[in-house]
């Protein structure tokens, strides 16, 4: 990766080129919000031109009101095969992270908007578009999460070839975000405690539309299920989604009073659907999740494994609901008591019970949430301090 762009001039304003692995539209998992809200941020400061994959053939022609705010953008589907990155990353040596995102398409969209714009800052959002930042600008970093440390955590669970896979990728990683930390302008992790794990790193934290989550705002209600609610929000074929579902179906169901237990969140993965039954719900993809929230009596983050700041847990507490999450899930968030934190499967479900037993106490925490998330995570509180970061003239 080249090293900073010399003669770049503190406070000039420019245009931008955001770099996305993901179109970050609609705003409806947790990478897409942190990159739209970031980019909506830019994009009403300075001329950007978006240039992201698509894995999803509904985000390949994003709506008029996302690229309306744009000064131009360029999508590329993401169609390469994992196998094929994974051949590619054992004979390069390099992360299957960086290999599955590698494509000339992208690189012709860079290196046209270079040409024909006057672009002063790039901005990659997420590790893979790293390779992708050009030269001679300033250039920001925004990692989101340190993926190495997610990958140590997969490997120290795994067995076998699958462990050894892991941990090399966990090691090469490492390796890469050090470099391009050293080689950027600013390095940015959605929390301090990620930040940590890489030299340089700041962190720039996510937030929360607590105007559009409001339980008083206007949305479809969910009829309730005739027995107390406990709802998960989240996508669900993301590993530490699944295994957190799973996880709590099998271990802290079983302890709980009479309840039905909602799995909230699109493409739920076979063994998520095998979850359904008696007392769980698998709804898929949904319209509007604000109405399963408002229903819940209880909503749950039982993650194993989690980085950085938990959108769910963020907006359930913005709906005003009473949140349990695990040491994991709330390790981010400076929630100032206005959750319930739970170390185990056994003192989640005494947790869950405590609440749906006295309904009281659950109002006032989801009321001590709502508060919480206004005066701490509004989102633009969070990205005050872009404009500086990027280079963005006051």
């Amino acid at each position: 990766m080249d090293q900073p762009g010399a003669g770049v001039i503190a406070g000039a304003s420019g245009d931008v080129l955001f770099l996305a692995h993901r179109v970050p539209f609609p705003p409806d998992r947790g990478d897409k919000i942190r990159g739209y809200h970031i980019l909506r941020h830019l994009a009403a400061r300075a001329r950007v031109h978006l240039v992201a994959f698509a894995d999803d053939p509904r985000d390949r022609s994003p709506a008029a009101a996302f690229t309306d705010m744009l000064a131009s953008h360029t999508i590329v589907p993401r169609t390469k095969k994992q196998w094929r990155a994974g051949l590619e990353a054992l004979a390069s040596g390099r992360p299957l992270s960086l290999t599955a995102f590698d494509d000339d398409a992208v690189r012709r969209a860079v290196t046209d908007v270079m040409a024909r714009q006057r672009v002063t800052c790039a901005y990659a959002f997420s590790g893979q578009m790293a390779p992708y930042l050009p030269a001679r600008v300033r250039r920001v970093m925004d990692f989101v999460d340190a993926d190495s440390a997610k990958f140590a955590a997969y490997a120290a669970d795994a067995r076998g070839p699958m462990r050894w896979m892991l941990a090399r990728e966990a090691r090469l990683l490492a390796a890469f975000e050090r470099s391009v930390a050293a080689a950027v302008d600013a390095s940015l992790f959605v929390s301090a405690e990620e930040a940590a794990l890489v030299p340089g790193g700041q962190p720039l934290e996510n937030g929360i539309d607590a105007g559009f989550f409001d339980p008083a705002a206007s949305f479809a209600p969910v009829a309730a299920p005739g027995v107390p609610l406990i709802v998960f929000t989240g996508q669900m074929d993301y590993r530490p989604n699944v295994e957190a579902v799973t996880a709590f179906v099998r271990d802290t169901m079983p302890q709980l009073p009479p309840a039905q237990f909602a799995i909230v969140g699109r493409a739920p993965t076979p063994s998520v659907r095998a979850l359904v039954g008696e007392r769980v719900t698998v709804t898929g993809e949904v319209a509007d999740v604000r109405g399963w929230l408002a229903a819940a009596d209880v909503v749950v983050a039982p993650l194993m494994l989690a980085r950085g700041i938990q959108n769910k847990v963020l907006e359930a507490m913005a709906m005003a609901r009473p949140v349990v999450a695990s040491a994991a899930a709330a390790e981010g968030i400076d929630h100032g008591g206005a959750l319930r934190v739970a170390g185990d499967a056994a003192a989640m479900a005494r947790e869950i019970a405590a609440l749906l037993a006295d309904r009281d106490a659950a109002a006032a925490l989801g009321r001590a949430a709502r508060a919480r998330v206004i005066a701490r995570y509004d989102w633009a509180a969070r990205l005050a301090p872009l404009d500086a970061i990027v280079g963005l003239a006051a």
